[in-house]
């Protein structure tokens, strides 16, 4: 996987979390949370999102390992399922959640179920990407920063774009994780 691709995919696999954080930024007041400042909920929330972005893909491609022995020769067929049906999910949430309010967690608790929630299809795509001659610390590392940014970006940017650019965002994430399993099918046959 190239370096353009592997950014390409940790910003789709990062649109789940923005959108959330939108969403959140939305529902903030404009001055911030009480003592704390916007900037510093922002960037906490990033964090958590990323972190856990991060673990997924690398717990998914550990299981991917496991069985990859078994599994070699249907190897770019798993990875096409798995990616276009993460990637179908994405599009058809982005049609469901079109115009929809997305209310942000008040809780720790309620934080880290909407970034484990966010996260699975990065455990889906981290199974597909063990059947990859690809190092899989770098490429949950960029996932994990570019999580981290966006998500902090969305929590801020939610005051001002709302609801009218989220749905976009998840649709186009969706499509390229479609395209990005029909890309490793066609190389495989």
């Amino acid at each position: 996987m190239t370096p353009i691709g592997i950014g390409l995919l940790a910003v789709s696999l990062s649109i789940d979390a923005l959108v959330a954080n939108v969403g959140h930024g939305r529902s903030l007041p404009a001055g911030g949370t009480g003592r704390r400042s916007i900037w510093c909920v922002a960037l906490t929330r990033g964090a958590i999102f990323g972190l856990v972005e991060a673990l997924t893909p690398v717990i998914g491609w550990a299981l991917g390992m496991a069985s990859h022995e078994y599994l070699g020769l249907v190897d770019h067929w798993i990875a096409f399922a798995l990616l276009g049906g993460v990637g179908l999910r994405m599009m058809l949430n982005a049609r469901r959640d079109a115009g929809a309010p997305a209310p942000g967690p008040r809780s720790l608790g309620l934080l880290l179920a909407t970034a484990v929630g966010t996260s699975v299809d990065a455990m889906a795509v981290g199974a597909s990407l063990a059947f990859l001659d690809i190092n899989i610390l770098v490429v949950a590392l960029v996932i994990g920063l570019t999580t981290t940014a966006m998500s902090s970006a969305g929590l801020l940017a939610g005051r001002y774009l709302g609801a009218r650019l989220g749905h976009w965002l998840e649709l186009a994430g969706g499509l390229f994780l479609i395209g990005l399993g029909s890309h490793i099918l066609l190389q495989h046959l």
